[in-house]
């Protein structure tokens, strides 16, 4: 009778956590996929806008367009590499690589797909078991799962405004592409 509770136990917890590991698997190829789109968008969207409007901001202490693109290569980094993967972050006064600084449309078109490939690459190959780490986001307790929404979002909130921008510019934004 022992044998068969033990049994019925080892039976039951594996059935609850390989559901519970598969959700969490799921979630990162659904996450990947929503991430993908996103960049695709993003970027028709920055192909979009001419060049010489990358400068425009709607007032003095909004951030131009430029400014809102390379901002959301910057937040991919942060979220990804240092707050979930650990590495130090990088020092807005000294590091260049996702600033405006010299850069081009072009570059910085360039610059954000090769922040969204890292981003990707780093996702596929987190461990999915650290999903329910908690760590402190602003003051925040979340869990890790919930900071990669929290990309989704701050992602989606900078991109709106610069479709804002290019409606105040008297352009057409891109139709609106769906589960991004």
């Amino acid at each position: 009778m022992k044998k068969l509770q033990i049994l019925t136990f080892i039976l039951l917890f594996f059935s609850f956590t390989s559901s519970s590991f598969a959700q969490q698997d799921d979630f990162i190829k659904e996450y990947l996929e929503r991430l993908e789109n996103s960049k695709k968008y993003l970027i028709l969207v920055a192909e979009t806008m001419p060049e010489e409007n990358y400068i425009y901001k709607p007032t003095p202490e909004s951030m131009s367009f430029a400014e809102h693109l390379m901002h959301i290569g910057w937040a991919m980094d942060w979220h990804s590499q240092s707050l979930m993967g650990g590495r130090k972050a990088r020092d807005w006064n000294t590091d260049t690589e996702l600033k405006i600084d010299s850069k081009s449309k072009k570059e910085m078109i360039s610059t954000i797909e090769r922040t969204f490939d890292k981003t990707s690459q780093f996702i596929s190959k987190f461990d999915i078991n650290r999903l329910q780490e908690r760590l402190d986001y602003f003051g925040s307790n979340r869990t890790k799962k919930q900071v990669l929404l929290l990309l989704a979002d701050h992602i989606t909130h900078h991109r709106a405004q610069m479709l804002v921008y290019m409606r105040l510019n008297g352009l057409k934004p891109p139709r609106y592409v769906l589960y991004q």
